[in-house]
């Protein structure tokens, strides 16, 4: 999916979802009336894509504010701490 996204192996709705990220991700100001009619056409909502746009732009940004600030990478093991305390706590601070 990641090399191209026409030819995946995905449904044609989850297609329809990517091709219009992935256009959003490349050139959010060509993205038209058409493309968001393609993909409500497919089966989504306009408050799933409105989530998607909001998950599109949030990483956009995360990824400009760590490219430009240097913040690095947790190591490996962060991650797998991170994992095992979201999967017993979850996202609460609360036990």
């Amino acid at each position: 999916m990641l090399n191209n996204v026409a030819t995946a192996k995905l449904s044609e709705k989850d297609r329809a979802l990517y091709t219009l990220v992935k256009k959003v991700v490349e050139n959010s100001v060509d993205t038209s009336q058409a493309d968001i009619d393609t993909a409500r056409a497919a089966g989504w909502s306009d408050e799933a894509l409105y989530d998607a746009f909001t998950v599109v732009a949030l990483f956009q940004f995360y990824n400009a504010w760590i490219d430009t600030t240097g913040v690095g990478d947790m190591p490996a093991f962060a991650y797998e701490m991170s994992g095992k305390r979201l999967a017993t706590q979850g996202y609460s601070q609360e036990k």
